[in-house]
C-alpha cells in the first residue's frame, strides 16, 4: 500500500543535532516541508556518501523552506559517535534521528525485518505532515540528493496552484499543465 497522500504516523525518538540530543516527533514535520532520508546503518559504506551529498544540498533545501531528517535504526548515541569520527558525517548540520525500536522505519514501510535495518528511502512531506513523494532504493544503490530540489519545487508549486500539474522534467518557471478534457490525446 502506498504512503502517498497519507499523514505520517505518530512516533517519538531521540536524535543528534548540532552537538546535542533532542527529541523528535511526527509533529516536527508539520508547518514546513520535510525530507526524511532513511539509510541502513552508521559506520557503513554507501551511507556516508549519501548523507554527505545530502549535506551538500542542505543550504538549498533550507532556502526552499525544507528541513532534513536522516534516520537509521542506530541509536542517537551511535549517530554522535559517527559524527565525531567520520570526516564526511562531521559536516552534517541536519537532524539525525535514531530508530533503535524500528517504529519509524515500520511506519514508513522501509524496515528490512530480518536484518533490522532500513531500506534507502527518501520521503518528501508537506507542511500538513502528508507524504507527497517517495523513492526507495536497494541497499547497493546510492541516491543523488540534487534530484530532490526539482521534486520539492514541483510539489510546492502544485500545492500553491491547485488544478495545475508539473510535467516530466519540469523546472521552476517552466509551463505546467491544467488537466482537462481538452488535453486528452493532445499531449
Amino acid at each position: 500500500m502506498s504512503l502517498i497522500g497519507k499523514e505520517v504516523l505518530p512516533f517519538k525518538a531521540q536524535a543528534f543535532h548540532n552537538g546535542e540530543f533532542i527529541e523528535v516527533t511526527e509533529q516536527d514535520f508539520k508547518g514546513k516541508w520535510s525530507v526524511v532520508c532513511f539509510y541502513p546503518a552508521d559506520f557503513s559504506f554507501v551511507c556516508p556518501t549519501e548523507l554527505e551529498d545530502l549535506q551538500n544540498q542542505y543550504a538549498t533545501l533550507k532556502d526552499l523552506g525544507v528541513e532534513v531528517y536522516s534516520v537509521s535504526t542506530d541509536s542517537h548515541f551511535v549517530h554522535k559517535a559517527w559524527h565525531d569520527h567520520s570526516e564526511a558525517i562531521s559536516k552534517i548540520e541536519y537532524i539525525m534521528i535514531g530508530d533503535p525500536s524500528q517504529q519509524i522505519s515500520r511506519n514508513f514501510d522501509v524496515l528490512i525485518e530480518d536484518e533490522g535495518v532500513a531500506d534507502r528511502g527518501t520521503f518528501i512531506i508537506d507542511p500538513d505532515g502528508v507524504v507527497q513523494a517517495l523513492e526507495i532504493n536497494a541497499g547497493g544503490i546510492g541516491r543523488d540528493a540534487s534530484t530532490l530540489i526539482n521534486k520539492i519545487k514541483a510539489a510546492q508549486y502544485v500545492r500553491q496552484h491547485p488544478g495545475e500539474v508539473c510535467p516530466a522534467k519540469w523546472q521552476e518557471g517552466s509551463e505546467t499543465l491544467k488537466p482537462s478534457l481538452d488535453l486528452v490525446g493532445k499531449i
